[in-house]
This record gives structure tokens, C-alpha cells and sequence, in this order.
């Protein structure tokens, strides 16, 4: 989703922009990484690939979300250094922040406290990339190796099908489901009170190539987000409103809510000079939009 989005977003602009398949460099192999960096030498490499999903993939498949992601980081990263890209902008999670720890999420709480469980596994692998990414900055001279923490992101390109997705898109999938067959009631993990934010990740693809042009001033980790957030209940009553469905809701609180709130704080990123752009309404009316012309393609 982020990289189709950085691509489309990357028409606009003056550059060149590389796209490998798992065919041309799978990230699971150190001799595939090495073969297309020093084949193609970009001047910059922005991470943003990886093993994704909501809290049921991530329950589900543990060993994967840890494995595959912390593979994948660090050895792009590594090898990044080895061929001598001095720029490169690795999109982390706010997964990584303590589930007890404070909020809004400031970038300093990053290892302070135990993880949410039902996504540690994903969480680890983003936080031994990030520290990475310190450490070279730290010690290797003219190497800018930086984070973005972006909170949750939805919009085009995204994963609908229900094991797989995402809060916003998941939940578009149930209600448009909901409405085509007539169901009076629709079902909410956990009792709706816990609070998330989630941003149009077109947003996101605007970001990256700000701070890009302005990446010596970035800070060395920085969230990205829009610094307010909504409760679970009232994404599924935008979403309703927005898809026409007039139907009810239940909760079932046997189901896991995670993390009961998830707010980044945007302090420097207001500092550094952005903000995000897209309402909620809108972004996920063209999130919508998208999906019904993916119906019949998952």
C-alpha cells in the first residue's frame, strides 16, 4: 500500500524511482539485496516493505511477523551501508511504543516498558531496524539512516479481505458485505471504547518526500500522524455513514480490543515543517471508492 502510493505520488516529481519485485530482490536473501544495489546504486533507499496485518494475523502467524520483518530490515540496511547509499528513510511502526506508556506517544518511548502482545512479534522486528538505523547514523560519517513512525494507515491500495486487514478497511469490507445481503447487525471486537488514529496514506507518500528534500534537518526518529484520534465505534459509524448502511451494532467483548489507545505525538513533526492533509470522511470515501473497484479481484 505505502509503495504504490509513494509511486503514484512520485508522478508528479522529478525522480526516478525503482521498484523491484521479489523476483528482481527478494529481502530474504542477502545475495538477491547485494546483486540489485550494486546493479542500480540508488541514492536513496526509503524501506517500507514487509509483512503486514491486522491483530488476527498477527495472533495467527507470530513467527512470521517476526522473522520475515526483522530479516528484511536489517538485511537491507546492512547491505545498504555495504554498497555505500549514504540516505535511507526506514518506515517504522507505532507498534513499537509500550502498550502502558503514556499518550500521545513521544519518540523517547521507545523501549521503555513491555510491548502489546498482540503484535510483539511485528513490533520487535521494526525496533531492531530503527535502532539500526541510530546506530549508523551514530557512527558512520556522511550515513543518514532515518525513521519514520507513521501511526496506522488505510486508503488505496490497501488489503480488504478480513484475515488480512486492517481496522478501517476490514471494517469497509464487513458493512459494504453487511449492507449488500441485508444484515440488521454487525459485529465489534471488543466493547468500540479503545482509540486508534488512522491516516490516508497517500498523506504518508506526501511526507516521505518532503523529508527527503529536507533530510539532514530530520530529526533522527519522527512520528508521523495527525496527533488526534477516534474510538473504534465511531469508525464504524463514519464508515456506515458513508457506505448507507443502517443497520446495528453489537459488541463482542470475548474478542481482543489491543492496545486500549495508540496516539502519536506530533510536536516535532509540527516542528519540522508537515502536516497531513486528508480528513477522515474524505479519506475514507475515496478508501471506499477504491475498494468497490477492487469487488471480485482479492
Amino acid at each position: 500500500m505505502v509503495g504504490r502510493n509513494l509511486l503514484e505520488k512520485s508522478q508528479s516529481l522529478s525522480y526516478e524511482i525503482l521498484l523491484p519485485t521479489r523476483a528482481q530482490m527478494d529481502l530474504l536473501s542477502l545475495s538477491s539485496i547485494q546483486r540489485f544495489l550494486k546493479d542500480n546504486k540508488p541514492d536513496c533507499i526509503v524501506h517500507c516493505a514487509g509483512l503486514v496485518g491486522g491483530i488476527a494475523a498477527n495472533i495467527a502467524k507470530p513467527v512470521e511477523f517476526l522473522s520475515e520483518n526483522a530479516y528484511i530490515g536489517l538485511n537491507l540496511i546492512n547491505e545498504s551501508v555495504k554498497t555505500g547509499i549514504k540516505k535511507f528513510l526506514n518506515l517504522a511502526s507505532s507498534c513499537m511504543y509500550p502498550r502502558n506508556a503514556p499518550n500521545p506517544l513521544k519518540e523517547e518511548y521507545i523501549l521503555t516498558g513491555e510491548l502489546e502482545p498482540t503484535n510483539e512479534g511485528y513490533a520487535l522486528a521494526k525496533i531492531l531496524a530503527t535502532r539500526m538505523c541510530e546506530y549508523i547514523t551514530r557512527t558512520q560519517n556522511g550515513y543518514l539512516y532515518k525513521t519514520a513512525i507513521p501511526c496506522n494507515l488505510y486508503g488505496k491500495y490497501d488489503k480488504f479481505e478480513p484475515t488480512r486487514a486492517h481496522l478501517i478497511p476490514a471494517v469497509i469490507a464487513k458493512i459494504h458485505n453487511a449492507k449488500q445481503q441485508n444484515l440488521r447487525e454487525v459485529e465489534i471486537w471488543g466493547d468500540g471504547s479503545a482509540r486508534r488514529e488512522f491516516m490516508y496514506a497517500e498523506d504518508l507518500a506526501d511526507f516521505v518526500f518532503y523529508a527527503l528534500e529536507k533530510f539532514e534537518k530530520m530529526p533522527q526518529n519522527l512520528n508521523v500522524g495527525l496527533g488526534y484520534d477516534y474510538n473504534i465505534n465511531e469508525y464504524y459509524q463514519t464508515i456506515a455513514k458513508i457506505i448507507g448502511y443502517e443497520g446495528e451494532f453489537c459488541h463482542n467483548i470475548q474478542k481482543p480490543s489491543g492496545m486500549q489507545q495508540k496516539l502519536i505525538d506530533n510536536t516535532r513533526l509540527k516542528a519540522f515543517g508537515w502536516n497531513p492533509k486528508t480528513t477522515l470522511e474524505s479519506g475514507i470515501q475515496k478508501t471506499y471508492e477504491y475498494f468497490l473497484t477492487q469487488q471480485g479481484k482479492e
